[in-house]
């Protein structure tokens, strides 16, 4: 069945495609010329990090250097305990705090988050805020810690909303911070053989007691407390903040897919404000991401897509063969940007024909990508300032695309973690550890900002 699905959706976007061909002959006529275009998007200026501080640029260098050796990615953990036990907490908190932390993290308080978050504004830049808290088997922590991460999220969703920082805010949410990921494991078996619908799911968001299928009663009461923990979040963000939920291991995506689909259904009728993210590094992305779509029709809500190549590849296949399952992990590098790039035109060949009903967050560092889907949206005619098509990047990582991006005029983000060196470093370490591939290819940004710091250093010695 879900394969004759994916055939008839395949058909049908190839159908929109082939719909789409004279909206882009019009649309090359008004658009940016693409030789014109493809020039400003070579990232190859060092200009663009004249924004930055001195102190700023060499900082960028000293933690770029140190996390280009997998060894001391692979080992921070040991380190930092050792270099703590060392230095003393007081010491190395404040070493910490003017290198790594002040790189990646926007800061602890509201007053330190908006000096950062205004600071880029000014460049054009956008925040999509990050609390720090996940996850995964073995580190669920009861009813009582959940609700306290859902007020730090809903807090979350006050500061991206009152604080003048950006047009159209974002967030980021892992579910796994609201309901247990052993649940969300054995909701993945269970929905495997035995489907649940969205309606079940929204009725309980109301606070309707319902009963769900091969659960245990304690297992159902926490899936609808939590279910009611989502439902306060998205309930705070509607037409404030748009909430991007977070795909994160293929044992448990199936439940967090079913739950944002759910909140989709519910929260999505007007607008775009529940998204849900799509891991090109899997090989059954493009069935999920067509299915999705087709979803959304049949249930009558708008997709909001954030499209990523992904991070936990190195895992997934170790579970994978420990396990004796198939490599869900695609087989080549060639193959994940493949995958990512017809994924991509896909999506914005929806949005070409219907701006309104879908959205997509391009999150990725890859130039090629950027450069590709920024050309397409030209070729498209797609409104780069109605927010349907938007590019994604980490806080302090891949500037140069980022400001060459928003200097061009298309809308742009930064992912941005924020809170206390202790609670962010253990996240920030985690995310170093999945993200090797994306810390691999920071060479060509340590060149421009060597470039930069030397144009400074010649200039101040004339």
């Amino acid at each position: 069945m879900t394969r004759m699905c994916s055939s008839r959706l395949y058909l049908l976007s190839t159908r929109l495609m082939s719909t789409a061909a004279p909206r882009i002959v019009q649309a090359a006529a008004v658009g940016k010329p693409p030789n014109l275009l493809a020039a400003s998007l070579t990232f190859e200026d060092p200009s663009a990090f004249r924004v930055k501080s001195l102190k700023e640029l060499c900082r960028a260098l000293a933690v770029f250097r140190f996390c280009s050796f997998p060894v001391l990615v692979n080992n921070c953990n040991k380190l930092m305990s050792a270099a703590r036990s060392i230095l003393g907490r007081r010491v190395f908190s404040s070493l910490m705090r003017s290198t790594v932390y002040a790189q990646f993290v926007a800061g602890e308080n509201e007053k330190e988050i908006s000096e950062s978050m205004e600071k880029m504004s000014t460049l054009g830049l956008r925040p999509m805020l990050a609390v720090p808290i996940e996850e995964d088997l073995g580190e669920s922590t009861g009813e009582k810690r959940y609700d306290q991460n859902m007020d730090a999220m809903l807090e979350c969703v006050r500061m991206s909303h009152s604080n003048a920082w950006s047009k159209d805010p974002m967030m980021q949410l892992k579910v796994t911070a609201l309901l247990s990921p052993e649940l969300c494991v054995k909701l993945t078996k269970v929905i495997s053989k035995q489907a649940y619908d969205l309606d079940l799911l929204v009725r309980a968001m109301d606070g309707e007691e319902v009963a769900f299928p091969s659960l245990a009663e304690s297992e159902a009461a926490h899936f609808r407390c939590s279910l009611r923990r989502l439902n306060r979040i998205a309930e705070a963000s509607v037409n404030k903040v748009r909430v991007l939920v977070d795909a994160e291991y293929t044992y448990m995506n199936p439940a967090l897919s079913l739950v944002t689909m759910a909140m989709m259904k519910k929260f999505n009728k007007d607008g775009v404000w529940i998204w849900y993210t799509f891991q090109c590094y899997l090989k059954e992305t493009r069935t999920l991401l067509l299915e999705a779509i087709s979803r959304s029709r049949e249930e009558g809500f708008r997709l909001g897509v954030k499209l990523v190549r992904g991070a936990y590849m190195d895992k997934e296949r170790k579970l994978a063969a420990k396990e004796g399952r198939p490599d869900p992990v695609q087989d080549r590098w060639e193959d994940t940007n493949d995958n990512y790039n017809s994924l991509l035109e896909v999506l914005l060949r929806h949005i070409a024909e219907d701006p309104q009903g879908y959205r997509i967050i391009v999150a990725t560092h890859n130039e090629e990508s950027v450069r590709r889907a920024a050309e397409r949206v030209e070729e498209l005619g797609i409104d780069k300032a109605s927010g349907s098509v938007c590019f994604g990047q980490l806080l302090g990582m891949c500037d140069h695309v980022s400001l060459t991006l928003a200097k061009e005029g298309y809308a742009v983000y930064k992912s941005v973690p924020y809170g206390s060196v202790d609670d962010t470093l253990p996240y920030l370490v985690r995310r170093a550890q999945e993200n090797q591939t994306v810390l691999k290819g920071i060479r060509k940004e340590r060149d421009l900002l060597r470039k930069e710091l030397h144009r400074r250093l010649v200039s101040r010695g004339r």
